[in-house]
């Protein structure tokens, strides 16, 4: 447990930096501003007077270490993560401070996991990937629907996303990812990722009401094939899409977000759909929100909050999932999203 307020925000004049750099604020923290972009970084102090500012790039370690100097823990909010997550958890190994990102590239996060388990668990460092909608939220509402299940046969993580308009930092994670993958889709099966040729299969997903019946793209693969999985017996995990959302995320004419409200909201609402079967047996998990981006800033700080205060259950590289208590952690977002579970027995 740390009294320092002090969290570095790497990307915080990104779209969902400048919400995490908000809720660090509403929350009571002192955010530094990081990022490689000092002419943005000084646009956003305007904004944020008397907040300080660290011009940083992920290929100087010495600037990145000036801008984690003093801070209690690092929030990198700047994709692509496959360039960026490296050198920022360096960085914060070699500050002896808690790293956070929110990275929804499935093979960034299963770098981190690859690369960094035993140097942070031997350090007694936290780091937590994909502490965002994609790769957090699944995973929180995935082990909550587990509840006393030790392993289970199947995951299955439905996005309902009434549209999706992509940030550019979006759009430059999947052309990275693209490239990685040569063109392939991967999906998670038989305990490990694989990469495939084949076309997406559509099908019915039948959400929560007043959702109900939607048509959805099957292994339309998130970050949650490596959270889940990283800490959970599972050995099949699949995630789905809506595909009015899937199809605004394929348009290279689709616009970023426009702000609805005082907080930067867009209009875009969600439902995530999380089932867990184990046989015959099948328990669920639901949360409702809206808008992804904005929704990745309380579940990023929240994590960071708990890290802080001691209210971990490991050390080392671990997802959402592993290192808090799901439940408890997302009725603590009651102000930012609904969430329930449904368990047949009860």
């Amino acid at each position: 447990m740390t009294t320092n307020t002090t969290v570095a925000v790497y990307g915080a004049y990104g779209h969902t930096g400048r919400f995490v750099v908000a809720e660090l604020l509403e929350r009571g923290f002192v955010p530094v501003l990081a990022g490689r972009d000092e002419e943005k970084l000084r646009a956003l102090v305007e904004e944020r007077p008397g907040l300080d500012v660290a011009v940083a790039s992920v290929d100087d370690p010495a600037s990145l270490d000036r801008a984690l100097a003093g801070a209690a823990a690092v929030v990198n909010s700047a994709g692509p993560f496959a360039t960026t997550a490296a050198p920022l958890i360096e960085a914060a190994l070699r500050a002896g401070i808690a790293y956070v990102d929110v990275a929804a590239e499935i093979e960034a996060n299963a770098d981190t996991f690859a690369h960094f388990a035993d140097r942070a668990r031997a350090a007694g460092a936290v780091v937590v990937p994909a502490m965002a909608f994609f790769g957090g939220l699944g995973d929180l509402l995935a082990t909550a629907a587990m509840g006393d299940w030790t392993t289970a046969d199947e995951a299955h993580i439905a996005y309902g996303l009434s549209s999706w308009h992509p940030t550019e930092g979006t759009r430059a994670a999947g052309r990275v990812s693209g490239e990685r993958r040569d063109g392939r889709r991967v999906r998670y099966a038989k305990g490990r990722l694989e990469y495939h040729d084949d076309a997406l299969p559509t099908l019915e997903w039948v959400f929560p009401e007043p959702t109900g019946a939607r048509t959805v793209l099957g292994e339309f693969t998130m970050a949650d094939v490596v959270t889940v999985p990283s800490h959970l017996a599972v050995p099949e995990v699949t995630t789905y899409m809506t595909t009015e959302a899937a199809g605004d995320l394929a348009a290279p004419d689709t616009p970023a977000p426009a702000a609805v409200d005082g907080s930067g909201r867009s209009a875009q609402t969600f439902l995530v759909d999380v089932v867990v079967r184990s046989g015959e047996e099948e328990r669920r998990a639901v949360a409702r929100g809206q808008d992804i981006y904005a929704v990745t800033a309380p579940l990023a700080v929240e994590a960071v909050s708990r890290i802080l205060a001691g209210q971990t259950r490991a050390v080392g590289v671990a997802s959402a999932g592993r290192i808090f208590d799901a439940a408890d952690f997302l009725h603590a977002l009651s102000a930012h999203l609904s969430f329930e579970t449904h368990d047949p027995r009860t």
